[in-house]
């Protein structure tokens, strides 16, 4: 789940022209820059880790985005207008706290009644549509190739190459996994009993004297994993994770044996067979959360004290349900493009990728058919930690149809995930990366948002980093609404803060790589600086 540039403004009487500014107040402080390649001394604080990605380089010595900086110095006197921004992922919770009141509405559609009111060609849409149906577990798109016999014997064969190299660690991790999970609750649940207590430090295991080898051995365990820094309950719930993952992987993604697509109903490579799906976008399954923490990073309700407060105001939330637990299909992916584009919307957000994608060409002409209407679209990079310059590393949907055509359109915005680390591990090991392939990177790392049943947690990956820039597109076309998707795109890559450090990438410690060769622009994308370029850009002071 989870893979030619525009022409500047010549005069100022056309930059005037395309203001469409909502306040006459003219910004005139300065960027920030930064080029103190110092790393971080203090670490954030409880509060501080839970919106990390909204503070600022030089305040905090923190690589987020200025979020707070620009609402309190550059925003307090302006109004902007409301902007849809399309959210295509698995369901939303509908009903959380803090996402249902920033929820798209569709004012043509009557809730329930069956019918297409706004003869737009889907039913009941009133927060967006599901194409998935009531489905939601899947296979990988190279399992489905196998399984289906896709395309060509080359094909074919990579496809399967994929899947067997994937399987032998699914089946060898899984068992391992659980082995550990069931000594370490074993061991958790002994110790509880033994010191009398529910929650204990690893200075409690220090002073506590084991009477029997096997006590010896339950503590030393319960040390080794809290010298790590983890808690017990937080080391279990991450076995549990990777459980839950390495099952998945077996039971349904990597199970050539198994049709998650048969609850819908149609066929998935037929692009005329549009007959299918739903108008209730929300969650169906207990673990369905992706969506919803996405939706929280662009919009989680600012000022309401409750949970998170998204990256943008202004912002109506269009749900798309189009990604399941396993690859999803070009079918969805592309109607989905195209069904916000046709409702309104003027930045989808897309965290979600692939390493196949039998069907590519219908997902490139929903992409051109976003940039002949205006729509941004910004994409996650994926989570391989791989170069996406080299040939051999794919990740779909992209804007470019093969290495010799590079940028097909000028509306794709491919971003990459840091950490709230500024040293050179700021780069997110899993990011993937690449001088033509990524354009920025944002925060991705232990993200805070919203999670279903008015919860909250931290999550991590390229998922969580395309939505922070999702949300600076959308308070940019907000402010803005005269500058094109072209011309946002470039203001986010322009605008953003380029320090000089050195970064590993890929989880690799081999050897440091500066920023600038590691994707197109350089930069740590920046509300601040980019709201201080689109108002230049509108007065035709700033040319891109």
């Amino acid at each position: 789940m989870i893979k030619s540039l525009p022409k500047s403004l010549a005069s100022l009487s056309l930059g005037l022209l395309v203001m469409g500014c909502s306040s006459s107040a003219v910004i005139t402080a300065p960027p920030i820059s930064y080029s103190n390649t110092s790393p971080r001394v203090s670490e954030l604080s409880e509060s501080g880790a839970m919106r990390w990605s909204h503070l600022d380089l030089t305040r905090d010595t923190v690589p987020g985005m200025s979020v707070d900086r620009a609402y309190s110095e550059l925003l307090k006197n302006k109004k902007g207008q409301e902007v849809i921004v399309a959210v295509i992922d698995s369901g939303i919770d509908l009903n959380h706290e803090d996402i249902k009141d920033v929820l798209w509405i569709n004012k043509g559609e009557k809730a329930g009644d069956g019918v297409d009111n706004d003869r737009n060609g889907y039913i009941d849409d009133i927060h967006g549509y599901n194409f998935l149906g009531e489905s939601y577990h899947e296979q990988k798109e190279s399992t489905r190739i196998v399984r289906l016999k896709i395309g060509d014997a080359t094909y074919q064969d990579d496809a399967k190459a994929s899947l067997e190299e994937a399987l032998p660690e699914a089946k060898e991790s899984l068992p391992q996994l659980e082995q550990i999970e069931a000594f370490v609750s074993m061991a958790h649940e002994n110790i509880q009993k033994e010191l009398g207590k529910e929650y204990y430090s690893l200075e409690d295991l220090e002073k506590y004297e084991p009477k029997t080898p096997q006590q010896e051995q339950i503590v030393g365990v319960l040390m080794q994993v809290m010298g790590m820094g983890q808690d017990i309950p937080t080391a279990l719930k991450d076995l549990n994770e990777g459980i839950t993952y390495y099952q998945g992987q077996l039971d349904y993604h990597l199970n050539v044996n198994f049709d998650g697509r048969t609850p819908v109903g149609d066929n998935p490579y037929d692009i005329t067979d549009t007959n299918y799906g739903n108008g209730n976008p929300g969650i169906r399954e207990k673990d369905e959360s992706h969506g919803t923490h996405v939706a929280g990073i662009i919009a989680g309700t600012r000022g309401n004290k409750k949970g998170v407060d998204g990256v943008a105001k202004n912002v109506s939330i269009m749900s798309l349900r189009a990604v399941p637990d396993g690859d999803e299909y070009d079918k969805d992916v592309a109607l989905a493009i195209r069904y916000a584009v046709d409702n309104g919307a003027k930045v989808i957000n897309a965290s979600f990728g692939k390493d196949f994608s039998p069907n590519a060409e219908w997902v490139y002409e929903a992409l051109e058919y976003a940039a002949l209407k205006d729509v941004l679209f910004v994409q996650a990079a994926g989570n391989d930690g791989l170069d996406l310059d080299s040939p051999e590393n794919k990740n779909f949907p992209n804007d470019n149809k093969s290495q010799s055509i590079p940028e097909f359109v000028d509306n794709v915005l491919i971003v990459g995930a840091l950490t709230s680390s500024f040293d050179p591990q700021m780069i997110a090991s899993f990011s993937n990366y690449g001088i033509e392939n990524v354009d920025i990177f944002a925060p991705g790392d232990e993200i805070f948002s919203t999670m279903p049943n008015d919860s909250y947690e931290f999550q991590g990956g390229t998922s969580m980093a395309a939505p922070a820039v999702a949300g600076v597109a959308a308070m940019i076309r907000s402010y803005y609404p005269k500058l094109t998707a072209a011309q946002v795109k470039q203001i986010i890559m322009q605008s953003g803060i380029a320090p000089q450090i050195k970064v590993f990438v890929g989880g690799e410690d081999e050897e440091a790589k500066s920023l600038t060769e590691i994707s197109k622009t350089g930069k740590i994308a920046n509300l601040y600086n980019a709201i201080i370029l689109a108002d230049q850009v509108s007065r035709g002071e700033a040319s891109l």
